[in-house]
Formats: structure tokens, sequence, C-alpha cells
């Protein structure tokens, strides 16, 4: 897993640029420690840093291969779950190798079938190819987003990385954010637009979408999307369906020439996941080792709700007792947590998900001491339906997006210079531009179509964020996460279950829990959905309010250029009680949300962004 930078002007040279492809490329070794390569030509620079994962000496980038007198040049950064079968059909075509990475397959496939290689697939990815005798430049971000990629445009120069620090490390390109970029800040924030970056001036390649860049054009264009389709199948076809393909993509995800571990939190997904490497593990003579996070004092002040009904750390030791994993648990003290606010927000270069990005970034952290390679359950939520806007009606049913259905209220917090920005528009827009997206089949009763529609609003809205940070906090610790519900197949597949199926037995993910029995104990199968586990201690509460009350006191803090003081500091001063809606999803509630405003100061800071309103 690596990072990757370029500049690319077919208009003019760039002679002289290397050192700012330099700067670029040094700004991803958290991606990439391992060893850094640069490609300098008259119109396309491309560099490249390296967490070496799989053929250590043979997939050295950028990768440079001459077929027939022609160059490609390529750098990527992601992992293909379909190399070897790629491989076998390429050798078919009377192709040859120098490696075994996957590096290598991925060039060669694009010098067999060209930008068509795009639709052969199945991984995590985002890559640049050079094709000099074409004279062009092909970038691609793999279907569901997992790896990231974000470009700015100078001219006729096109300038991007791995990272939004990677693009401002280009001396066109400036910290700025506009009234449109504040207003996506908080309507949408922590999530984004696809294709945004909330920056004025950068954008991202939006999941399962393509660019072509030529002298005379530069075009993008989406690739694959979930096509609705009808399922013949009965409920028992469907269980085993899904139990294969998942088994399948799992153990396509264990492959590297470093140590592999999962994530176990005990809920039905990690177990999945765990379940299934420990068997794989077992039949090649070794064995898994598995991690769960907890906090200090959690024991204590967990408090059970609609969203967390019970807490994770008795079911993660039961699931490593019955896999027999070598388990261990990474315990998060509170001020760790709230000062890790500070470098989750470099993480990401925009505020997140607040103390559920921070805890996450310690977490791998931890795990990146003994391993390179993690897999962790991601996904499942949106593709089976474990959320409760799948199943509470006042939820299925809110005409808005149902892990924000109160953003007004977030117009509360900003001052008068911001009274009048469009929330609330700009949040209805970007929904009903969504659901005209959604595919759809003709006759459909009025709950499939809805359901229908909710699962696509969190394949590309909800799954996304949550892909965004996982990245994220394990890259910027060198730590690869596999995440194999992430598979294209399973998406795919999913999104054409019908409702009552996937809600098998009346129950969230039902179908997922049959096709796990067996796999799994009954205990860990039937237990009730509960998510990322964040911290309960009043501990990190008093900490992110005595953290904030300073910001609202220097009054050289960005922040108060945006928000309304006073508002704020009634928050604070009733630790959030005063702030009952949750922010964003299901746990950024009250003391979530000062940690958020937090991440806003600290990116506005740090960044030295300039606000233009």
């Amino acid at each position: 897993m690596c990072g990757i930078a370029g500049i690319v002007d077919f208009n003019k040279s760039l002679k002289g640029k290397r050192d700012i492809l330099c700067k670029m490329v040094k700004t991803l070794e958290r991606r990439g420690p391992d060893s850094e390569g640069l490609y300098d030509s008259n119109n396309v620079l491309l560099g490249h840093r390296r967490l070496i994962v799989v053929d250590p000496e043979g997939g050295k980038q950028p990768m440079i291969k001459i077929i027939e007198g022609k160059k490609y040049v390529i750098v990527y950064n992601g992992e293909l779950y379909n190399t070897e079968d790629l491989r076998k059909e390429l050798l078919e075509e009377k192709f040859t190798f120098d490696s075994y990475s996957d590096t290598e397959v991925l060039l060669t496939s694009y010098i067999a079938w060209g930008i068509d290689a795009i639709k052969k697939l199945n991984g995590i990815f985002a890559f640049a190819i050079y094709d000099e005798d074409k004279q062009q430049v092909f970038l691609a971000r793999d279907p569901m987003g997992v790896k990231p990629l974000f470009y700015s445009k100078k001219g006729s120069t096109l300038i991007f990385g791995s990272e939004i620090k990677t693009v401002l490390a280009h001396p066109e390109v400036k910290a700025e954010i506009d009234r449109d970029g504040l207003t996506e800040l908080f309507a949408l924030g922590p999530a984004v637009s696809p294709g945004s970056a909330i920056y004025k001036g950068i954008n991202e390649i939006a999941p399962a979408n393509c660019m072509l860049v030529t002298k005379d054009n530069m075009k993008i264009w989406e690739y694959w999307k979930v096509k609705a389709r009808e399922l013949n199948e009965t409920t028992d076809e469907s269980v085993s369906h899904v139990r294969q393909l998942l088994i399948d993509a799992i153990k396509r995800q264990l492959v590297g020439d470093v140590p592999v571990c999962t994530f176990l939190s005990g809920g039905l997904d990690s177990s999945a996941i765990s379940a299934i490497a420990a068997d794989d593990f077992k039949e090649k003579g070794k064995r898994l080792t598995t991690y769960s996070i907890d906090y200090e004092g959690n024991d204590k002040y967990f408090k059970a709700s609609l969203f967390q009904p019970t807490s994770d750390q008795y079911f993660a030791e039961r699931m490593a007792k019955f896999i027999d994993s070598d388990h261990r648990t990474v315990l998060l003290k509170q001020e760790d947590l709230a000062h890790a606010l500070r470098e989750s927000t470099f993480s990401r270069d925009l505020p997140g998900m607040a103390d559920v990005d921070s805890s996450l970034l310690l977490f791998c952290k931890e795990i990146r001491k003994d391993f390179v390679v993690g897999l962790s359950g991601e996904c499942a939520d949106e593709l089976f339906a474990g959320y409760p806007w799948f199943t509470n009606e006042e939820m299925i049913n809110a005409n808005t997006f149902p892990w924000s259905r109160s953003v007004g209220e977030r117009k509360t917090i900003l001052n008068d210079n911001l009274k009048n920005i469009k929330i609330e528009e700009l949040t209805n827009e970007e929904y009903l531009k969504t659901l005209k997206q959604v595919p759809h089949l003709d006759n459909e009763d009025k709950k499939t179509y809805r359901m229908r529609e909710l699962f696509y609003l969190n394949l590309k809205w909800f799954m996304v964020n949550l892909l965004n940070r996982k990245d994220r906090s394990s890259m910027y610790n060198s730590l690869e996460v596999r995440v194999p519900f992430a598979d294209y197949r399973i998406v795919d597949y999913a999104f054409n279950l019908p409702v009552d199926v996937k809600l098998l037995d009346g129950r969230e993910k039902g179908l997922l829990r049959k096709a796990l029995v067996g796999i799994l104990p009954d205990e860990i199968i039937y237990r009730k959905k509960s998510p990322y586990p964040k911290t309960h201690n009043p501990i990190y509460t008093n900490i992110v309010c005595s953290m904030m009350n300073e910001i609202l006191n220097d009054k050289a803090s960005p922040i108060l250029q945006i928000i309304n003081k006073d508002k704020v500091q009634e928050i604070v001063d009733t630790k959030g009680e005063s702030y009952k809606t949750p922010w964003f999803g299901q746990l950024m509630t009250g003391p979530q949300m000062i940690a958020y405003l937090i991440q806003v100061d600290t990116w506005l800071r740090e960044y030295n962004v300039n606000i233009l309103i």
C-alpha cells in the first residue's frame, strides 16, 4: 500500500519542476515509509512512496514497461485481489512478467486492454498510467472509494496525489475555503459530496470514476455502478450465495509477504472475517492475531442506547476464544483520545468524525507495531441493512439523509456573517441529486423503491465517509487495512437482494446472520448490532470542554470567524447536553460535536486556511 503523486501538462514543458514533485512526494512518507521513486519526463512527472506488502524487489515504482518499443509508466496505490486470475489471462495472450507483483499485472492489463482494463479489476486502488506513445495519462479509483485520489487543475497543468496535503504541496495550489465550501462543511460534514474536497480549487476523483488526460482534453467518467436486476433465487440460495461470496473475498484478501491480522470487535462483521481468516491460517499451520479496542473506564460508564445497545469487550474475548486467536486489546486513555484529535485532523486534511477518528488512529498506531496489514468489517451494515434507518419507520421515511436528519440545527452555532448560508438547501439538493441516480426496476412497489434509495444513499455517502476514515487513520500509521465487504461483487449482489430477504426473520442483517450459521457461535450471530465503540467516560467530555474553552478564549482562534461564540459556549458549559441531536451518524452527540469543532479550529489554524467570505 502506498501513496502516489504527479504533475501532468502536455501543453508545456515541466522541466525544472522535479523539486516540486519531491515536496509533494514527501507528504506521503507515512503512507509509504519503505521506499521512494520518481519518474521525470518533459510533460509527465510521477512520484511514489511505498509500503511493501507484496514482492519487495519486483514491485518497485514508478514501474516502467516497454513492449514493442512503446513505454508505459505506472504509479499505483492499492491491492488487486484477482491478480492471479489476470496474470493467467495475460500469459495466455503471450505477455510475460518480470515480477509477481500486482503492480506489473495492473500495468500489463492496461497494455493489453487499454482503459477497458479498469472493468476487469477486483481490488482497492488509485493509480495513474502514462502511455508515452498515445501521450495520455489514465487515472482511476476503485469502485467503493477505498483508496483516495485528489487533484487540482491549474491552466493546462493537472496536479494529483493520494492526499489533499500532497496537492497543497504544489506552490500554485492554495489552502482556501469559500462560502460554498463552508456551506458543505456544515451541511454535509464530516461527509463530502462525491468529487469534492471542501477546499476551493481541489477536487477528488469520485469512487468508481476514472480520468483521461490528453493534450486537448481532461475527461472524467463513471466506469462502474450498481445495476438493478431481478434475483430469481430462493432464500436458501441467497444464504448460500452470500456465504460463498464472503468467504472468497476474505481469502483473497489474506495474501501478502508481511504479517496479517484482523480487527475483532465481537460484532457480526468483524467476527465473520476473523473466523474465516482463522480457519485459513490454521490450514497453513499458523495462528491468527486479532485486535479489539476499549477505553479506560468504559466498563463503569457505558450506557446502552438505540444506537449502541451493548458493549463490545465481552463479545470480542468470547469470539477470540472460539477461534483460538492471539487476541490483544488496545486500551485507550481519555487524555490520549482527546489530544489525538489534532493528529486525526492531519490524517484527513479536514475535520473528521471527532474521537471516532482519533480512537481509530491510535488503535492503528498500536497494531502497526507488529503488523503491516489488517482486515476490517466496514461496509456490511450499509449492504445488509445493519443501521436503525433501515428498520425504523421514521428514519426510513425521512426526506433527507437518514444519518443527519436535523442539519438545520447546525446553523445555530454559526455567527451572523453566515446566518444566510444555505445548509438545508444544499443538503436537500445533494440528497435529491443522489436519488435521481438510483437504478430501479419497472413496477417496484413503494417499499422496494424506497429501500433501494436508502441502500444507494448509504453506498454513495455514509459508506464512503467510513472508508475515508479507515484509509486515512490507518495509512497515517503505515498500516494497510483491507475491507472484504467492499468487494464490488458483494456490493452488486447485495444491492439487488429483496429487503425482506436482507431483513430475514425480521432482524437487521438477518440474511448475513443466517449465512454465518456454522461459522460463528449463536451468541455472536444473534447479538444486537452495535457500532464502532466510543468512550462513555466523563473525563473525556471534561477534557474536550476544557480544550474548547481555550479556543473560545483565544482571540486569534480562526474558528471565531465562523461560529456564534455565545452559542458554542453554552454547549460547552452544559458539557454537550444542550446539543442533543447527533451531528452525524450514530455516535457524534454533544461531546463529539464539541470535538468536531476542535478539529475545525485545528484544521483552519494548522493549514492556515484562508476563509473567503
